[in-house]
């Protein structure tokens, strides 16, 4: 098991919405990225910056963010574009963290 961070950008005054779509996450995608190795996926908000610090255990070598090349996660993406910082293809910008302390 592996442990993976990155961070990436809320729109100004999307927070509301992006919890909401969170809140009713897609029943066929929650399955997917469990299916794919995901687990544990915990995504934190810093309100001075809009700044998402996401969090999540994978198995194998990819985390959610490796996902894109599937239709669902191209969908999701493409749904939550208008309130977060994306890319061309909707993906959102995001950032690799290293992890640089664990304490078990």
């Amino acid at each position: 098991m592996q442990r993976m961070a990155f961070k990436m950008h809320l729109n100004e005054d999307a927070k509301a919405e992006y919890k909401k779509r969170h809140n009713e996450i897609w029943p066929e995608l929650k399955k997917f990225l469990k299916d794919s190795g995901v687990s544990e996926y915990s995504i934190f908000l810093d309100e001075e910056t809009n700044t998402l610090f996401a969090f999540q255990k994978v198995t194998g070598t990819g985390g959610s963010q490796d996902l894109g090349q599937t239709e669902i996660v191209k969908k999701w993406w493409a749904f939550m574009a208008d309130v977060m910082k994306s890319n061309p293809d909707n993906s959102p910008v995001s950032t690799q963290l290293e992890e640089v302390f664990y304490m078990e």
